[in-house]
């Protein structure tokens, strides 16, 4: 069993993706080919924002719209502690302090009602982090940062596709980043991602940036990467797009049936009633985790743990962990112990599903046995 399986989508689009492909090969623009201003139009209409501008991965937009947002040394962003470490390292990158706050235990995103005690003098932006494919509270974070002056920028590199109250993930917030990461629900087959706003002057400086800071050839007026998006990659998530609808349909449905087998035994992922999301991953909580992992690799199961160490116990920030991070944020650290990652992806079969959660209910059950005995 693949944890994701990548090769049944490509068996399913396989002609057209080799289409799309042969015509990048055959006309040998490998670099800005039409495939890439195609691409950024139906990405941009399909999430209902202005502009799109592709990038050579998640990481690289990240980047990129701090970059264009002139973030500089000292500059403090508020952001999430429980999410992949590209969210807080791209901060650092640029000399600036990424300031932590603790999540909501029940969506595993940044807690809005703990943002504001954050915010100080040196604040320029919140960067909220959609996790697992769910939303954060937006209207809230919009609010607190239209008060105090900020910018939010929505870290979606697991929710394109996702809703928040009926409107389209990527288009929440000031700028959105989103990444084409194979594993994402829509991936490329290498790296890649996007960026996302309706203001025409940021979207000008993250196409400049993203070019080695050109406005035109060999003419540079700013700082900026080698951050382009390759088409070939473009093309490919072109002939993904098109099965993406049908794919988010059905990986609501396997959440459904995933809810039904599990929900009596472990906690499922809580998904706020506004909300859709598109199940990056399908997380749950157990409270012997080793024992799940365990049960399940003996049954040819794979698993994942998204994510054992909170950002700001990582290695990474132990240099000023003291004087920028508070002593301790719950959540983060409860859930980093608990969660754990099982198969999903829209070819799951139904009797892959049932495996699944049979073995882990059994050790599930198994556990709470033992410490019942030794109780």
């Amino acid at each position: 069993m693949q944890f994701i399986d990548l090769k049944a989508q490509y068996r399913y689009i396989q002609n057209s993706i080799q289409q799309r492909i042969n015509q990048v090969l055959e006309r040998g623009q490998f670099i800005n080919g039409p495939e890439i201003s195609e691409l950024e139009t139906k990405l941009a209409q399909y999430v209902g924002a202005k502009h799109c501008i592709g990038v050579a991965s998640g990481t690289d937009a990240l980047l990129i719209v701090l970059m264009a947002l002139d973030i500089q040394p000292g500059d403090e962003i508020i952001t999430t502690p429980f999410s992949f470490i590209a969210t807080a390292s791209m901060i650092k990158l640029l000399g600036a302090v990424p300031v932590f706050v603790d999540i909501d235990p029940k969506t595993y995103n940044i807690d809005p009602k703990k943002i504001e005690q954050a915010i100080t003098p040196k604040t320029k932006a919140i960067m909220p982090v959609n996790l697992y494919g769910q939303c954060a509270d937006f209207d809230v974070i919009n609010t607190l940062a239209k008060k105090f002056g900020l910018y939010v920028i929505e870290d979606a590199a697991q929710s394109f596709g996702a809703k928040y109250k009926g409107r389209q993930s990527c288009n929440l917030s000031d700028v959105a980043c989103t990444s084409f990461y194979p594993a994402k629900p829509l991936g490329a087959y290498g790296d890649g991602g996007a960026c996302f706003t309706d203001n025409d002057e940021l979207a000008l400086q993250l196409r400049r940036i993203r070019n080695h800071g050109q406005d035109r050839s060999y003419h540079h007026v700013r700082v900026g990467i080698n951050g382009r998006l390759d088409t070939i990659q473009a093309a490919i998530l072109l002939a993904k797009l098109e099965i993406f609808p049908e794919e988010l349909e059905r990986r609501l449905e396997i959440s459904q049936k995933f809810d039904a087998l599990l929900s009596k035994s472990v906690a499922t992922p809580y998904i706020e009633p506004h909300n859709q999301s598109t199940y990056a991953q399908y997380t749950i909580q157990v409270s012997d985790r080793d024992a799940v992992i365990k049960a399940l690799a003996q049954n040819q199961i794979p698993s994942a743990v998204h994510y054992p160490t909170p950002i700001h116990l990582q290695p990474l920030f132990a240099d000023f962990a003291q004087s920028h991070i508070p002593h301790s944020l719950p959540h983060a650290e409860a859930m980093a112990k608990t969660v754990l990652s099982l198969p999903f992806h829209p070819y799951l079969q139904d009797q892959e599903i049932e495996n699944i959660a049979e073995v882990v209910v059994a050790a599930v059950t198994a556990t709470s046995e033992a410490l019942s005995l030794c109780g």
